[in-house]
């Protein structure tokens, strides 16, 4: 395995903010080759939102810090660390008439694993690996695109 550290971010508890670790995390997995980004870009939403949301990390000066690790050619883990909140994260069904309570359930269905683990200082982790494989090109693509050049 070639795990190599893509991003390493650290972001405001601010809900502003997550729609920059989306832009972040795709451009730095396009950037290393990954033709399908926008799982992982689903996944660091999700996780950096429910930080922001659920833990202490959304408190005013709190901080939330987000990871991207290149695990092969075809897999990236999202690794969000927040400060700590009273509940363990988990994958919970929302009925149709909640408007949120999806997050973690939406990683649950994107990535191909994903859990969570203490860090010091009463500080969470929660990482989901996903596929960065994309779509290969089919025939009839590559006949089209020939006749356009």
């Amino acid at each position: 395995m070639k795990e190599q550290a893509l991003v390493d971010l650290t972001i405001p508890g601010n809900a502003a903010w997550v729609c920059l670790v989306r832009r972040w995390v795709a451009d730095a997995l396009m950037v290393a080759g990954h033709r399908d980004v926008d799982d992982a870009r689903l996944v660091a939403s999700e996780l950096a939102g429910n930080a922001v949301l659920h833990t202490e990390s959304g408190r005013p000066g709190g901080l939330v810090r987000v990871k991207v690790y290149e695990v092969t050619d075809a897999l990236a883990r999202v690794e969000v660390i927040d400060e700590g909140a009273a509940t363990v994260p988990r994958s919970r069904r929302s009925g149709d008439d909640e408007c949120g309570g999806r997050g973690l359930w939406l990683v649950e269905q994107t990535a191909i694993r994903w859990g969570t683990r203490s860090v010091p200082q009463r500080w969470n982790l929660v990482w989901a690996e996903v596929s960065t494989l994309g779509v290969l090109a089919t025939p009839e693509f590559e006949d089209a695109e020939e006749a356009l050049t």
